[in-house]
């Protein structure tokens, strides 16, 4: 891999920015793509298909066999509140290879001995949540059922494009958290895209069930929404 492409790959993934590495198997020759620049290749279908699934693989085309390297972003999962949910979730969340931070201003739920092996922030999430944490290859999960903490990092979560956002809470509660987005400046059909009540409708009791429930419906929305293969 020549140094220009290769400063292009790290330049990319840096960014976490998908991206595909094309080689041409009878010359040899590579090629770089972004995902944004993808549509109208001559192997978009290929190309595509590697990007969404993430598995890299030899296409035998027309235009000759090439193997087709892609880099995905690594998915993340930021959970707000250090909760009994959270302590089912965290286990299941590396389980599922999903980079995991918990953030929790409260000291006495987020205390190294019942989160130990994960990262942990005991901060209000305005000091922990930017750019290089929230994005299209993010889940953003709230469950402390309180609007000090929670509405923040929902709006954030938003606005960065965050590929699942979800909110523990009934109905009831989810209206009066519309409301406060509303007035916080949050669009309505960003709103409408916030998971709650939040997991899939398992009829889920304890919070084991309850994270189960949870990690199938992100794990739903990072398979069927071809979010591997997004574009930023």
């Amino acid at each position: 891999m020549d140094r220009s492409l290769l400063t292009s790959l790290n330049e990319a993934r840096a960014a976490r920015r998908p991206v595909a590495v094309i080689t041409e198997l009878e010359t040899g020759k590579k090629r770089l793509l972004l995902s944004t620049e993808v549509t109208g290749d001559s192997l978009e279908p290929q190309i595509s298909a590697r990007l969404t699934s993430g598995k890299s693989g030899v296409e035998e085309t027309p235009q000759g066999d090439h193997f087709i390297q892609v880099y995905i972003p690594s998915v993340r999962l930021v959970v707000i509140g250090a909760v009994h949910i959270t302590q089912a979730l965290a286990p299941i969340a590396k389980a599922c290879e999903f980079d995991l931070t918990i953030v929790d201003p409260r000291t006495a739920f987020a205390t190294p001995e019942r989160f130990e092996g994960y990262s942990l922030h005991a901060d209000w999430p305005e000091e922990i949540l930017n750019a290089t944490l929230l994005d299209p290859f993010t889940a953003l999960v709230a469950v402390t059922h309180d609007p000090k903490i929670d509405d923040f990092p929902l709006k954030a979560a938003l606005e960065a494009g965050c590929f699942y956002v979800g909110a523990l809470g009934s109905r009831k509660t989810h209206a009066k958290r519309v409301a406060r987005l509303l007035d916080a400046g949050v669009d309505q059909n960003a709103i409408d895209t916030i998971h709650s009540p939040i997991g899939l409708d398992i009829g889920a009791a304890t919070p084991a069930e309850i994270a189960v429930a949870i990690m199938a419906e992100i794990i739903e929305k990072l398979r069927n929404q071809s979010v591997l293969g997004a574009s930023k």
